[in-house]
């Protein structure tokens, strides 16, 4: 980028990194910060820094957290024998806007894409089974997203929880649309795709799903 300072340079490059920004909005948002108010660039500096030095993932369910547990997990009304695995905090957050699931949750942190390097190690899928096979969990709700990558993550838990004793583990029904995001589905969307989950092997609606789940 011949003509620009080096801190701008840098400044378009760290906006660069960010998730759906590319050379031209870094630009744009680096001329935004620039020409705004010094003292909300320091704001949103301030708020980043903090949010960095602040949160962590929940011990329980890997959920973003600003102590050792969230809100959900610390919530004594929660049910704990029913467990909905999603692949981001993202997702969590959208099922808990619908308001009637009644479980807990368990966070991926990520996705099965091999060809971006994403493997199971990338996500928390061994503590997920480790946290199942410890007991006093009846079932696992796979809540993944509706799409390649998603599938995949949901059929590799299927297996590795294969046997786990008195657990029984389900799929949302196919309500939502296929290559879509769970992040972005409406709050009667989902509400129907949980409430007509499946045995994730089988067909037709799950039995003995826990009341108000």
């Amino acid at each position: 980028m011949p003509g620009f300072p080096e801190e701008l340079q840098r400044l378009i490059g760290e906006l660069g990194r960010l998730p759906g920004v590319g050379q031209k909005s870094a630009e744009r948002l680096a001329f935004f910060l620039l020409k705004g108010e010094a003292a909300d660039a320091y704001k949103l500096a301030d708020a980043i820094r903090a949010a960095r030095d602040a949160l962590r993932p929940c011990r329980d369910c890997f959920n973003v957290s600003a102590g050792e547990r969230c809100a959900v997990c610390a919530d004594p009304a929660r049910d704990r024998g029913a467990v909905m695995v999603v692949e981001h905090p993202r997702d969590l957050m959208a099922f808990e806007a619908m308001g009637r699931w009644k479980g807990v949750y368990h966070v991926l942190l990520g996705r099965l894409a091999p060809h971006e390097g994403q493997g199971p190690e990338h996500t928390s899928a061994a503590a997920l089974e480790a946290r199942v096979r410890k007991g006093g969990v009846r079932e696992v709700v796979l809540a993944t997203n509706p799409d390649a990558e998603g599938d995949a993550a949901a059929l590799y838990l299927e297996r590795r929880l294969a046997g786990a004793p008195g657990v029984t583990v389900t799929r949302l029904a196919r309500g939502l649309g296929t290559g879509g995001s769970i992040e972005y589905a409406g709050t009667e969307v989902l509400a129907e795709a949980l409430a007509l989950r499946r045995p994730s092997s089988g067909k037709g609606p799950a039995h003995g799903a826990p009341e108000g789940a």
